[in-house]
């Protein structure tokens, strides 16, 4: 499923309000130290529900990050696609090239609040963000599995 998340984010900011919901429109909190309970979005891609739930719980107040991607990411996985053999060099680097195409796009939403110790967290993210994230671990080939390499306050892995 093609996500346009440009649209989405408009979408949830008037939805918010409209249900009189305040939108701190904060950084990510995705790896923050406290409990953290991911949404299902996978299954549940729906933010309605998520909304849904966050009412019905009494929040007044809802954290939104949205990402913009920018270029710079790809210009930095270009810097290291030198590193591949060759032969997976050159799809590799044409693939970035593409992705770049999405630079001034969002790529990922996210939706938190806070119910006592715990954060509750939506996201959604775009399939090519994804893929780029995918990309990036492999040029990083040393990253932790629990690490994302696209982080840095910056994005997150669901």
């Amino acid at each position: 499923m093609k996500l346009n998340l440009d649209k989405i984010s408009t979408e949830i900011q008037e939805y918010l309000k409209s249900l009189g919901i305040a939108i701190f429109h904060g950084q990510e909190r995705n790896g923050e130290e406290l409990a953290t309970l991911h949404w299902d979005s996978v299954r549940r891609p729906d933010y309605h529900e998520f909304v849904a739930a966050a009412e019905a719980a009494g929040v007044k107040l809802v954290n939104m990050f949205v990402n913009e991607f920018v270029s710079e990411l790809v210009d930095d996985a270009l810097d290291r696609v030198s590193e591949l053999p060759r032969e997976e060099r050159r799809e590799v680097e044409q693939r970035l090239r593409d992705l770049r195409g999405y630079a001034g796009k969002v790529c990922q939403i996210e939706l938190s609040f806070d119910l006592g110790q715990r954060v509750y967290l939506f996201e959604l993210r775009t399939e090519w963000f994804d893929e780029l994230n995918d990309l990036v671990y492999e040029l990083n080939d040393g990253v932790d599995d629990d690490e994302d390499p696209l982080s840095g306050g910056y994005f997150s892995k669901n």
